[in-house]
């Protein structure tokens, strides 16, 4: 089964498609002030149903070129997949210039941001580099680097992050709705459980209006996203329950091999210290039990001991 999402947006991206809300997580993450949203140039890539040619969110501001993508599963791919947007991007809106002229051809600044919300654990802040990818290890810097910055935003985590920017905080709220409500629950329930978070959010003013006129579009996303979601911890913890038995077998063997070996040479000391007893020779002892004398030796000394 594959595991692509074969959907066109997720609930994180569709709140990103405002140029409002795109501006105060820009605000929120390079820690400015700028209050002039219709400045923000929205320009996600649009890859239709397949999620591996289509980023969450993009945009211009600022001289500066945003891509932001949201992870419920740990990828650590991201920089590999944020070279492609990138990519993809510039050559959808600048390869229409002269690169071959004498004339510079000038770029808005990258800036590549992953917001993180997934079950398993990760830290607060960390960085994911491309160069962690290369084959070769050089001493020297390379010449092809970028660096995605990861945030943690799950409950507890960057607090300030999530106070100056409270869109992002309320969506939060809805994601650890949707998990507490359906919490080893038949996934059948599972549009029930995510109606609830939906009216929960809108009862207690999170995103309510967003909630309220996009209701529809965000059950649907959301099923899939949470079932894409489940699916991986699914593989995880099999994965990793997989290790644990692999390991506990290949244990036992070394165990069995270990007592085997042990056993062996407690039989062996026996015979030597027998033998020792009727006064023969480490020499004789060797000969009669085929061992080495420096073998036999070295074990009549522990029994000496």
């Amino acid at each position: 089964m594959t595991n692509k999402r074969n959907y066109k947006s997720n609930v994180f991206a569709m709140l990103l498609e405002e140029q409002e809300r795109a501006l105060e997580l820009y605000n929120a993450v390079n820690n400015s002030c700028y209050d002039d949203a219709s400045l923000v140039e929205i320009n996600t890539i649009e890859g239709g149903f397949e999620l591996s040619i289509q980023n969450d969110a993009s945009f211009i501001f600022d001289n500066v070129l945003s891509i932001y993508e949201h992870q419920s599963t740990y990828c650590p791919n991201m920089p590999l997949r944020s070279l492609v947007y990138f990519a993809t991007l510039i050559q959808k809106k600048y390869m229409n210039r002269d690169i071959f002229s004498r004339r510079l051809v000038t770029l808005p600044t990258p800036k590549f941001i992953v917001f993180y919300n997934g079950v398993e654990p990760q830290p607060e802040y960390s960085e994911m580099k491309l160069s962690d990818c290369f084959l070769k290890k050089d001493d020297e810097k390379s010449m092809l680097e970028l660096i995605c910055k990861v945030y943690n935003i799950n409950k507890g985590k960057n607090k300030e992050l999530l106070e100056h920017c409270k869109w992002l905080s309320d969506y939060m709220v809805f994601v650890d709705k949707v998990r507490e409500y359906h919490n080893d629950r038949e996934d059948d329930k599972l549009e029930e459980d995510i109606s609830k978070a939906i009216d929960y959010c809108i009862d207690n003013n999170y995103l309510k209006d967003f909630f309220t006129s996009r209701r529809s579009e965000v059950l649907e996303v959301t099923k899939v996203d949470y079932t894409f979601e489940r699916r991986m911890k699914l593989n995880y913890d099999e994965g990793k329950e997989d290790g644990i038995k692999l390991g506990e077998k290949r244990g036992e063997k070394r165990g069995e091999k270990r007592g085997e070996k042990r056993g062996r040479k407690q039989m062996l000391l026996d015979k030597i210290a027998v033998k020792l007893s009727k006064g023969k020779s480490i020499s004789q002892i060797a000969d009669e039990l085929e061992e080495s004398e420096e073998t036999i030796s070295s074990l009549a000394k522990e029994i000496s001991v």
